[in-house]
């Protein structure tokens, strides 16, 4: 036999077991039960993706408010940071006019003291603000998140 006629030979005898199980399998029938088992499990795992993308949903919106409420607080603390620094830079160009008007070394030396002294005070004023500032902000940030991971948690026990 040639190759070709070996080949048409397999290809032959394939072709006519695959028709003989086919045409086998044609009766067996499946059982309603397993059907019904079947569809039922079908329903259940998308009523089950249904929630878990419900929660998904949910819980993604509630990290960008989480993440938009931290930017926010992130940026009132740098506006309070930039805020203080223009102030505390124009503090320094007056007092430097100031100085460089004296009439007298005594009179610079006063005017400096005097400069560093409020600046001091200031300084210590503006970090208690800042510390006070940062402090609220930290607690909206975690009672933020806190609000997050319980709705968060209580979503996925209602699915479970």
């Amino acid at each position: 036999m040639k190759m070709n006629d070996q080949v048409k030979a397999m290809n032959d005898q394939f072709t006519k077991q695959t028709e003989d199980m086919m045409k086998a399998m044609k009766d067996i029938k499946v059982p309603e039960n397993f059907q019904a088992v079947t569809e039922e499990g079908i329903s259940k795992t998308r009523e089950a993706f249904e929630k878990v993308s419900v929660v998904a949903k949910d819980t993604n919106k509630a990290v960008e408010d989480f993440s938009d409420v931290a930017q926010k607080n992130a940026k009132k603390v740098t506006d309070k940071i930039v805020s203080n620094f223009e102030g505390n830079t124009q503090a320094v160009f007056k007092a430097a006019a100031a100085v460089a008007k004296a009439q007298s070394l005594p009179e610079a030396a006063k005017l400096h003291t005097d400069f560093m002294q409020k600046q001091i005070a200031i300084a210590n004023a503006q970090s208690k603000e800042l510390y006070e500032l940062t402090t609220k902000l930290a607690k909206k940030n975690a009672d933020s998140f806190q609000a997050t991971a319980t709705k968060t948690m209580e979503q996925l026990k209602k699915t479970a």
